[in-house]
């Protein structure tokens, strides 16, 4: 098959780390820089059976990172996932060379409180955010901002970037990070918050508060989180024009699958 060098580069990976059976991140060298925003996806592509497999993935490093970073999810069932799951330290894949995605921290509201809802591999946009911000933002802009990134998982050791949040959020006054547990019995020293992220996203919107006039919200990862919180926040008398959401997949209706970018678990 040929590739689009036009479209395409060649990524070599450098690093992967793997966190549990299926929940591992790769950090690749890319050709070219990719100009990209924190938030923002790319493309990634894998040739099989003579064609390419490709699925956006949301960027989890800094554009001030000289290489890039991404979170996976394996779903065994998944096109590309399992092709991903198989490459290691000195393999290569592909990636369009244009990142694309609307799901930015919002600038224009002159909101300075923002409300970043996760589950799992949901989160990589938001380490994006908050390098970003750690390493190239002024201390005086800093001073008038709040981030809130609640995440949700089933278990603990499915927060693949707790350490760095929790270590972030200590140094800077700027970010809050709350893990939650939805399966403590499972997770015997677990000693953080534990429920779904609906009953966490209410709690924290009452004790920080996160009111429509000041926060900006935003949604990632699981479809039917993204539904919930949604209508919590809507209630709670959020507009849309102030609910940003990105969600990883669109449920099966039927007997066919739809899918959408980016599609952080195929």
């Amino acid at each position: 098959m040929a590739i689009s060098i036009d479209k395409f580069q060649r990524l070599e990976i450098i690093e992967r780390k793997d966190y549990c059976d299926d929940l591992w991140s790769i950090r690749v060298r890319a050709e070219s820089k990719l100009a990209f925003k924190p938030g923002q996806y790319a493309t990634l592509g894998v040739e099989s059976g003579g064609r390419m497999v490709q699925r956006a993935y949301s960027i989890v490093s800094s554009p001030l990172e000289d290489d890039i970073e991404f979170f996976f999810e394996l779903v065994p069932e998944g096109e590309l996932t399992p092709l991903l799951f198989k490459l290691g330290t000195g393999d290569s894949l592909w990636m369009r060379r244009q990142a694309r995605g609307l799901f930015l921290l919002d600038s224009a509201s002159g909101h300075a409180k923002h409300l970043l809802l996760a589950t799992v591999t949901g989160v990589a946009p938001y380490v994006s955010m908050a390098r970003s911000i750690a390493r190239g933002m002024a201390g005086a802009e800093a001073a008038n901002l709040q981030i809130v990134v609640i995440q949700a998982a089933s278990r603990s050791w499915e927060f693949a970037y707790r350490d760095e949040l929790e270590e972030l959020s200590r140094s800077s006054p700027w970010l809050q990070y709350v893990p939650t547990v939805s399966r403590p019995w499972e997770d015997a020293d677990w000693k953080g918050e534990v429920g779904r992220i609906e009953d966490l996203a209410r709690k924290y919107i009452d004790s920080l508060a996160l009111e429509p006039a000041n926060t900006t919200a935003y949604l990632c990862g699981h479809p039917q989180m993204i539904e919930n919180c949604k209508g919590i926040l809507q209630r709670r008398g959020f507009s849309k024009e102030h609910v940003r959401e990105e969600i990883y997949w669109i449920p099966a209706k039927g007997p066919k699958t739809v899918t959408t970018s980016p599609a952080q678990s195929l």
